[in-house]
């Protein structure tokens, strides 16, 4: 029964990762299933609370980051990427690699029907087999991403048989597949694809090596889509892998309910987006994984000053910037005080997204931030930086969904490009019917009862396989 069933679950310390583990998290618990969810303590205390009604469902189990020292010594109560500078993201391997001890005590005592991992355990698949413990793989990425990239084989070969080298030949996808589109990295891109895929850093281990050995370990691998948006890239990493690739739904986030504001900034912040008209504002956010150069922040909001569009910018204090007045250019703030409102540090991002006076988004392309924004029909101006943010803008543009800010061949970009894609987007003729897109997609990524189907099936293959 789903009742007595048993899902151990491990994200790696990104909240781009915690958050869709959580979230499938929630799903199984509301379906009846018990989850166990593993993480830090300082990643879990940051996790939203749960309802009343799932606290004997969920159980989050909190493992202790292991101290490292010398060199490789994360600053106190780093825990997750977010914590952190680039350059140490390779310690918080080193110390999340130790963390496979403990988990394996929890397998050993707990011996859950399941246990369903990030890429980052690849460690997780000897304990599963050692407990006879069958392991998932949850893919945060898009299926037409995980398509691109290829199989396990293909990503990490031995030696000069390594098919992909250099960040380079992460351009086009494998030449035997037969692939749905022409989306594709650029080669700036692919250089910033993630950080360590192909270098060995302190933990000693690529994470193309991780994917690769993670993949290879599970019985499925279960990813954050539909066939409704992209079946075919669903089809093909399906035949790619050679074992089943199970879309889970988008897990759309519930629409936040209207409540009172205590915080006064955010309070004259709705407000103001009270006061807007429908559709109208672009909101800008760049999330916490993207570190922003004072160029890049300089541009954008040089670009958004020409558009003179309405805008709400959520903007992460950078760490070049002493003091918040030093983010933005001189002036700014003052030429574009009836325009605009730019918010430094946390946001409220769901409310503000559901807000009706909200009409697009200037964001990366994460697939979860793709997801939070297509749900409310919003058209999406996207500016990709890192990880699979690249191949999303191809992919979102190629369905008609979004423009891409022009860029040069070394990645920069102006303000002018800025501009120019917010005008197109937001209020030109050419961009009406990439908005009208934009409002029927929100019929599938906001369909609830659509997704909830997927997890229904889900739990049923939890069931059968247990």
């Amino acid at each position: 029964m789903t009742s007595h069933m048993h899902v151990a679950v491990l994200p790696w310390s990104a909240f781009g990762h915690i958050m869709p583990f959580f979230q499938l998290s929630l799903a199984l618990a509301k379906a009846g299933v018990h989850v166990s969810f593993l993480s830090t303590p300082r990643n879990i205390q940051r996790l939203p609370k749960l309802s009343p009604t799932l606290t004997h469902l969920i159980h989050l189990v909190e493992l202790p980051l292991p101290t490292l020292d010398g060199d490789s010594r994360l600053p106190q109560g780093a825990e997750a990427t977010v914590d952190i500078t680039s350059d140490k993201v390779q310690y918080l391997k080193v110390a999340y690699d130790l963390l496979q001890h403990p988990f394996k005590q929890f397998v050993a005592e707990k011996l859950p029907n399941w246990i369903l991992v990030d890429f980052c355990p690849y460690w997780a698949g000897d304990i599963a087999k050692q407990f006879g413990v069958p392991l998932l793989y949850l893919s945060v990425f898009s299926g037409a991403m995980r398509a691109f990239m290829g199989s396990p084989e293909y990503l990490c070969g031995d030696g000069l048989k390594r098919i992909r080298p250099t960040p380079e030949s992460l351009t086009s996808p494998p030449p035997w597949i037969t692939f749905p589109s022409s989306v594709a990295f650029r080669s700036y891109e692919a250089r910033n694809f993630y950080p360590g895929f192909y270098i060995v850093n302190a933990s000693g281990v690529r994470d193309s090596e991780r994917v690769a050995k993670t993949m290879a370990a599970c019985q499925a691998v279960v990813v954050r889509s539909c066939t409704e948006f992209e079946g075919k890239y669903l089809k093909v990493y399906e035949e790619v892998l050679g074992k089943p690739v199970i879309p889970i739904g988008l897990l759309p986030s519930e629409k936040p309910e209207k409540r009172e504001i205590t915080d006064e900034t955010w309070r004259k912040t709705f407000e103001w987006l009270d006061n807007q008209q429908h559709k109208s504002v672009v909101f800008v956010g760049f999330g916490s994984e993207c570190k922003l150069t004072k160029d890049q922040v300089y541009e954008i909001a040089y670009g958004l000053e020409l558009s003179e569009l309405p805008f709400l910018w959520a903007l992460r204090k950078p760490s070049w910037a002493i003091e918040d007045i030093d983010v933005l250019p001189p002036g700014f703030s003052d030429r574009t005080s009836k325009k605009g409102i730019v918010c430094i540090g946390w946001a409220p991002q769901q409310e503000i997204l559901a807000h009706p006076s909200i009409g697009g988004s200037l964001f990366h392309s994460g697939w979860g931030s793709v997801i939070e924004t297509l749900q409310y029909g919003h058209c999406l101006i996207v500016l990709p930086f890192i990880f699979d943010q690249g191949v999303n803008a191809r992919l979102l543009v190629e369905k008609g969904l979004a423009v891409e800010v022009d860029r040069k061949d070394d990645g920069s970009f102006t303000r002018h490009g800025i501009d120019k894609s917010l005008r197109l987007a937001m209020i030109s003729e050419e961009g009406k019917q990439m908005r009208d897109q934009a409002k029927k997609a929100a019929a599938i990524f906001g369909d609830r009862d659509l997704h909830q189907v997927y997890i229904t099936r889900f739990v049923e293959y939890l069931k059968k396989g247990a």
